[in-house]
């Protein structure tokens, strides 16, 4: 196919999202898949569908974001944040801890903070900030139904308390759905909130440069009080950290030096 150049910046202008962002030969692919599906010749064709059907719109958004997501992913990850990262935040900050959950897809990952953090202080101190720059997702995380395999790895305790099974699924209670604020967010574009007692960005980054992952990081920096914590996936690592004003505390958990 032709001027994948001329597809990016049609897509910016559609969506806002930077397709310069991402690893080239890794995205081309997904995306070359995608117009084949739709029988679509090349990209100014697809581009048209997309302009013309709802449908095929979101399809494309919900295709582009990587929403591979499950509770408590990496579970001795989890257990460390509650042993040590969460009494240590809430010794310094109080009970109401500012918490980003940035990408947050299909909302596993904010209902996990929620659940973890319930161990430690009640539900109504309690409010997470996720974020995903797909709207359909956000719109599947509020929904909050989950499968088997999704919630496999959430403690027994807190699966039968917050989890009602609805034939082979899952539904969260309305208790920890409360405790979750989504929002819209594009990580490469819109304006970061600020003063965050910890940041949970995990197994999304993989995707970007090298240059949009050192911008990400460093806003993620300025976003966090002095002290606070940024959760990474178990396949990332924040390469230039100490210039970025962090010290790693474990391998997936940097801390805001000052």
């Amino acid at each position: 196919m032709e001027n994948y150049e001329g597809f990016k910046k049609e897509v910016y202008a559609l969506t806002k999202i930077n397709l310069d962002a991402y690893k080239e030969k890794q995205m081309r692919r997904r995306i070359d898949s995608l117009v084949n599906k739709n029988k679509c010749k090349s990209y100014e064709e697809y581009v048209n569908l997309l302009k013309a059907n709802p449908d095929v719109f979101d399809e494309f958004v919900n295709f582009l974001t990587i929403n591979v997501s499950e509770f408590y992913r990496n579970p001795d990850q989890w257990e460390l944040m509650v042993k040590e990262f969460m009494p240590e935040l809430i010794e310094k900050s109080g009970q109401q801890l500012k918490i980003w959950s940035a990408a947050c897809s299909t909302g596993d990952e904010p209902y996990s903070l929620v659940m973890a953090l319930s161990t430690l202080v009640p539900l109504n101190k309690i409010k997470i900030l996720a974020t995903d720059l797909d709207k359909q997702v956000i719109a599947t995380a509020k929904v909050g139904l989950y499968s088997a395999k999704s919630i496999a790895n959430v403690p027994a305790d807190l699966k039968k308390k917050y989890f009602t099974p609805v034939g082979n699924s899952f539904q969260i209670s309305d208790e920890i759905k409360r405790c979750v604020e989504f929002k819209e967010h594009n990580l490469l574009r819109d304006t970061y909130p600020t003063n965050y007692d910890m940041i949970v960005c995990r197994n999304v980054l993989i995707y970007f440069t090298d240059e949009a992952k050192t911008e990400v990081y460093d806003k993620f920096c300025k976003s966090l009080r002095p002290g606070g914590i940024l959760f990474i996936g178990s396949t990332e690592q924040v390469i230039d950290y100490k210039d970025l004003g962090y010290k790693r505390r474990y391998s997936f958990y940097y801390e805001k030096v000052n």
